[in-house]
């Protein structure tokens, strides 16, 4: 099928779109292109340190080969978005551990719209064997000449038995592009994913990002932090999928919204029949810092299982004026002490990573991301 000819999901007319209206989008006006390999400016990632050399065992190429792996987990009847992707041209990233290797260094991926008016589909397949470890850092750019496309991703990362997978995706598009996103991950027995996702830019669009533990023992933690300004809009919709007994799961979400910017987070437990002992939580906290701003935070439990623990959070603030009278009235000029504020607001996320390069990094994206809205 053309990619013209998609149809795409009508606002509130179809679930999981009750709060992200594409009906300006015509896909029809863009041009098919490729997305480029590495942003012409600052990478989104700042400081980070990448493997310069790979251990034998491990794969980074594109997915010309078509691995076997590829389109197990998502495929185009599954989501409009898949099907874009598979329809026109794309770019595609696969990473590869073998069995038992560990990559001490972490793997960094681009992918970058390069000039307006143009639509890109990327498409990333990661698979760790069984016992792997290994760090992933997918950044989602636009260069300076950026001033409105779309960037299509979808992602597929498999986690085998006992193996433990860092992937961090940053998406940091201009914000007058759209982003569309379908992210899903499988872990294996005993096998731990760490998977964190920033969104910085971007007018508008939507992120799916689904978590299945289909081993017994296996475990996921999701972080997500967004910081929007202007008329932005982002829109997550998380799942976490316990197929297996002995499972864990933990996300939390974080964002801070300034000038007339709105978000969505909603989020989903499913416990399957038969994954006793699920023990999951979810979390979505957003701090506004404009009365113009507005969030919604919406978490859903599907429990099929009688032995669980399955919980859940969600709260969206102004800044409150109490922390602002008693930081100013100990000598903090207004802004400083709402920065301070923030900040604080923020660290609770910073804090799930050990102390390190990983803590580092994401800390200096969330500074500059702050001092950008602040202004």
């Amino acid at each position: 099928m053309a990619s013209s000819a998609i149809e795409l999901p009508t606002f509130k007319g179809r679930p999981g779109w009750e709060f992200t209206d594409i009906s300006g989008l015509d896909l029809a006006a863009y041009e098919r292109v490729l997305p480029g390999g590495s942003p012409a400016g600052e990478p989104l990632f700042e400081g980070l340190q990448p493997a310069q050399q790979l251990p034998a065992g491990v794969t980074v190429g594109t997915l010309e080969q078509r691995p076997a792996q590829l389109g197990s987990l998502l495929r185009g009847e599954d989501d409009v978005f898949v099907e874009l992707c598979e329809a026109g041209p794309r770019r595609g990233s696969f990473v590869h551990v073998a069995r038992g290797v560990v990559v001490e260094q972490p793997i960094v991926l681009s992918a970058v719209l390069q000039r307006s008016g143009t639509l890109a589909n990327q498409r990333t397949l990661i698979v760790l064997e069984e016992g792997a470890q290994a760090e992933v850092w997918e950044q989602l750019q636009s260069d300076a000449e950026d001033q409105g496309s779309v960037l299509n991703v979808v992602t597929e990362l498999i986690v085998g038995d006992g193996a433990h997978l860092r992937y961090v995706c940053g998406q940091e598009l201009g914000e007058r592009s759209w982003i569309f996103g379908a992210q899903r991950a499988q872990v294996g027995r005993s096998g731990a994913l760490d998977w964190v996702a920033l969104g910085f830019g971007s007018a508008r669009g939507r992120v799916r990002m689904e978590t299945r533990l289909v081993g017994e023992g296996a475990d996921a933690r999701v972080t997500g932090a967004y910081a929007t300004n202007g008329t932005q809009h982002v829109d997550f919709d998380t799942t976490q999928e316990h197929a297996a007994p002995h499972t864990t799961s933990d996300l939390a979400f974080r964002g801070v919204l300034q000038d007339r910017s709105s978000a969505v987070w909603k989020g989903n437990i499913i416990v399957d029949p038969g994954a006793q002992k699920t023990d999951a939580f979810q979390e979505s906290r957003n701090l506004l810092i404009s009365k113009r701003a507005h969030a919604d935070a919406i978490p859903g439990l599907e429990i099929q299982a009688n032995d669980v623990r399955c919980t859940h959070a969600a709260a969206v603030a102004q800044v409150d004026p109490e922390q602002l009278f008693y930081l100013q009235a100990h000598g903090i000029d207004a802004a400083q002490a709402k920065q301070l504020v923030i900040e604080g607001f923020l660290a609770a996320l910073v804090e799930r990573f050990e102390p390190g390069p990983v803590r580092e990094v994401l800390a200096g994206a969330l500074e500059r991301r702050l001092a950008l809205i602040l202004g």
